[in-house]
């Protein structure tokens, strides 16, 4: 007998099953059909693909058995169960954090709560809601050896050598005393119909019933051992779309998602002719928890003519693409075709490519309210896309969403371009970190008294290194406000004169601010503001810029262009002024403000306040 602590993180989650997360309880009847099926699945392929696994008799089936006598449940398979290793790496500890990612995203709601169970790869856990002992009795196949694995749930798990005929896993659930309402036949039915009727597999009800034979007093009542399939056993992906309602491809969503929640969107195809395949995609309402995560978990399973091959491939859709959830059954792959050859193979190229397609046309079709939601959850995994994905680029670019300096919310491309001049064909955009520095930028100004809308981009980390490769949209180009020329009322003429007439002002200031600033210009895109700083288009450590962020390095210090105005009070006065320390104040102080107004950082923050508090006493 070999007694084990469970993973710390296990630990918590026990505490929460048993203690924590009372609705939805019958869930835990789903989730651990749904690893019975996995078990099948993968015994399938082995005995499809390897000669020491083949067995033409073998059918793979799931049980579930009520034992009113002895208050136990027992879901079990003939799948390809487990030994002791997997039982301590299965059970007894769980990969990819998945268990501190459900704890750390509990809401408190238990409902909401329970049905983020499956989603973080936790399912058999939740038998604890409803189990004061659960035994678990397995045989890997191909080994002689049967284990059993029992728990309380209280924090250690034994593993005892047992004898066991057939391969395959049996769960043996010993049930609280307030939990019975699992022993009845008609409840287990229920939660099968609703949460695994499009398992592949047989699911078999095990069950007694009294029975009655002959009269008077010859009547004899007796339990009668009895068996029902109560599934439907068929993947749903291989059914006519014309007998298939929306409750049934919301049923399967359900079965695959380990959730409660409808899809946002589903497409289901089917390709005949040189290759023959067919898909069923779903889009989910709520981003999945890994998304952001190196080890995300692919959504997609593959299958080979029914035949269950992987669902953990990452190469079966682009990463941009890893929220979609769903099944490629291909007719044309080898069913022993290897994660390799995968990675190479021209078929499922063409799936993949097929399929982008087709998800790409169905975002696209969303109506306003669920194009809405899928902004919310899914606008920055598009922006990758458009980074990354060059033959759909500009499917993507209609798809992707901004927010404007002329209206709240956010808008497409298309609808920036009907309010545009389609004379000069151009897309005006600023990129930084905080909406509201943007917003109120003075770089903005002089789009604001021509009426040219710009757009917002605040996801800086993600947008500095995408929208600068655009480059072009239906023959409309993308132009960062920060690096161009404003627009401008005043002629070339009227421009040098005023920048003859300020001159000696512009060089005073370049030389009190020295290697701070690359030039001091007198600006025109200014109406209200004292100054801006902006880029240098030529510079090319400017246009390198998303380089850096992309490859996660510092960027460099850049020199900016000081800009001021010679409108604004500030400017005649100081042009004025023949007190040079308070001069070296001011030009100091229109550097410094200029930046605090494009949200950047300042070297020395106390200096700045001491030229300011200086400034300020002097004027009063």
């Amino acid at each position: 007998m070999a007694k084990h602590q469970f993973q710390t993180e296990i630990g918590q989650l026990l505490k929460l099953m048993t203690h924590s997360l009372y609705s939805n309880k019958e869930i835990f009847i789903r989730e651990l059909v749904s690893n019975a099926s996995d078990a099948l699945d993968k015994f399938n392929y082995l005995s499809l693909t390897d000669e020491k696994y083949k067995n033409e008799a073998w059918k793979g089936q799931i049980f579930i058995g009520v034992d009113e006598e002895d208050g136990s449940l027992t879901i079990g398979d003939n799948g390809i169960g487990m030994n002791e290793a997997d039982l301590i790496s299965h059970l007894g500890t769980i990969a990819k954090s998945g268990t501190k990612s459900f704890i750390e995203s509990l809401t408190g709601d238990a409902k909401k709560d329970s049905n983020l169970i499956g989603q973080f790869g936790v399912g058999f856990y939740s038998v604890f809601m409803v189990a004061q002992k659960v035994d678990v009795i397995t045989k890997k196949a191909g080994e002689t050896q049967a284990y059993k694995f029992t728990t309380d749930g209280t924090g250690e798990f034994e593993i005892v050598p047992v004898t066991k005929e057939s391969q395959g896993t049996i769960v043996y659930i010993t049930l609280k005393e307030d939990e019975k309402e699992f022993l009845n036949q008609w409840r287990v039915k229920e939660v099968v119909k609703k949460y695994s009727n499009h398992i592949a597999y047989p699911i078999m009800l095990h069950f007694s019933e009294e029975e009655t034979t002959g009269e008077g007093e010859n009547k004899e009542t007796k339990k009668v051992k009895k068996s029902e399939q109560i599934n439907a056993a068929s993947a749903l992906w291989t059914l006519p779309k014309s007998e298939l309602k929306k409750e049934d491809y919301v049923e399967f969503y359900k079965t695959i998602s380990h959730g409660d929640a409808e899809p946002l969107a589903y497409m289901h195809n089917k390709v005949e002719g040189a290759q023959e395949f067919t898909t069923l995609f779903y889009i989910p309402k709520s981003a999945p928890f890994d998304l952001y995560r190196a080890d995300y978990q692919p959504g997609v399973k593959l299958y080979v003519k029914r035949v269950f091959i992987t669902d953990d491939d990452k190469e079966l859709l682009p990463p941009y693409l890893r929220f979609v959830k769903g099944v490629i059954d291909s007719e044309d792959l080898p069913l022993n075709v290897s994660r390799e050859i995968l990675q190479e193979n021209k078929i499922l190229a063409n799936i993949r490519q097929n399929s982008v397609k087709k998800i790409l046309t169905e975002i696209k079709k969303l109506n306003k309210e669920d194009a809405e939601i899928f902004t919310e959850q899914y606008n920055r995994v598009i922006k990758e896309g458009i980074f990354t994905d060059y033959t759909n680029k500009e499917t993507l670019l209609e798809i992707v969403r901004y927010k404007s300096s002329v209206q709240e919310g956010l808008i497409g491309l298309d609808e920036y371009i009907s309010r545009g001049d389609s004379q000069k064909k151009e897309i005006y955009y600023i990129i930084g970190k905080d909406e509201k520095v943007l917003r109120n930028s003075p770089l903005l100004e002089a789009y604001k008294k021509a009426n040219i809308e710009v757009l917002i981009m605040d996801d800086e980390e993600v947008d500095s290194i995408v929208t600068p490769m655009i480059g072009m949209y239906k023959e409309w180009s993308f132009n960062d406000v920060t690096a161009i020329e404003a627009p401008e009322s005043k002629t070339q003429e009227e421009k040098e004169e005023i920048s003859k007439e300020y001159q000696a002002l512009t060089d005073k200031i370049k030389e009190v601010l020295g290697s701070e600033v690359k030039d001091v210009k007198i600006s025109t895109r200014l109406t209200s503001s004292a100054s801006c700083v902006v880029k240098d288009s030529s510079d090319p450590m400017a246009s390198m810029a998303h380089m850096f962020v992309q490859m996660g390095q510092k960027m460099p210090d850049i020199p900016l262009i000081l800009e001021i105005n010679p409108e604004h009070e500030m400017i005649k006065k100081l042009d004025a002024l023949t007190d040079d320390n308070l001069f070296s104040d001011a030009a100091w102080i229109l550097l410094d403000t200029a930046k605090l107004s494009e949200g950047l950082e300042l070297k020395d923050k106390i200096v700045f306040a001491q030229r300011v508090a200086h400034l300020a006493s002097k004027a009063l």
